[in-house]
């Protein structure tokens, strides 16, 4: 993993599909009430080795991302001035699609999917639940911060957890934009195309970045 802000990859976000009605929207803002910041969580890096204290992104713009696989990147030019920080996640809640245990997951990357010498250039934690009775707590503040991006379900054979609840994430690679203030401000539905989600942020970073 390179020692400098992960600035880059937007791209790995790649959109799979998942069956939710047509009308539903696919980004929501996030309540301006939140008083608490993300900067009271952390996590533990995919190798195990270092705990992260989401303080340490304190002043940075943050994607949060339920990752699976890879995804080609936008041009970084816009976003890397402000140093835009993406964290992968993994979960194994949505149709069992990530079985592997977290050494296997680089490497699954590496040489199977996407292969060809694939490595993330952003920072990737252990897996773990983002919904549920063990979901992890950052993933509860994030969710409890922003209203729910769709209320249906997908095929609940396919959905690994319990109970369901409407501000739920929905299926891999739902995302939340975290401000330099430590508070959510965005939150895009997993079929959001990659394009709107770029252009959300690059607007975002142009408005509060304005000199």
């Amino acid at each position: 993993m390179e020692n400098r802000p992960f600035q880059t990859n937007l791209m790995f976000l790649i959109l799979i599909p998942v069956l939710f009605d047509k009308d539903n929207s696919v980004d929501v803002d996030c309540y301006n009430s939140v008083g608490e910041t993300i900067y009271r969580y952390g996590a533990v890096t995919i190798d195990g080795q270092e705990y992260i204290s989401f303080g340490k992104y304190k002043g940075k713009t943050i994607l949060f991302v339920n990752y699976l696989g890879k995804i080609p990147c936008p041009e970084e030019g816009e976003l890397a001035p402000h140093g835009l920080v993406i964290l992968g996640f993994p979960s194994n809640q949505f149709g069992k699609q990530e079985p592997g245990e977290n050494s296997e997951i680089l490497p699954a990357l590496k040489y199977v999917r996407p292969g060809g010498g694939f490595v993330p250039n952003f920072q990737l934690f252990q897996k773990g639940d983002v919904n549920g009775e063990e979901e992890q707590k950052f993933y509860t503040f994030l969710k409890n911060s922003c209203p729910p991006v769709v209320e249906s379900f997908g095929d609940p054979k396919k959905l690994f957890w319990e109970p369901l609840k409407i501000h739920d994430i929905k299926w891999n690679f739902e995302k939340f934009l975290v401000g330099p203030t430590g508070r959510p401000v965005m939150r895009w539905c997993p079929r959001t195309n990659l394009a709107v989600v770029k252009n959300d942020i690059i607007d975002y970073m142009k408005e509060h970045f304005k000199t």
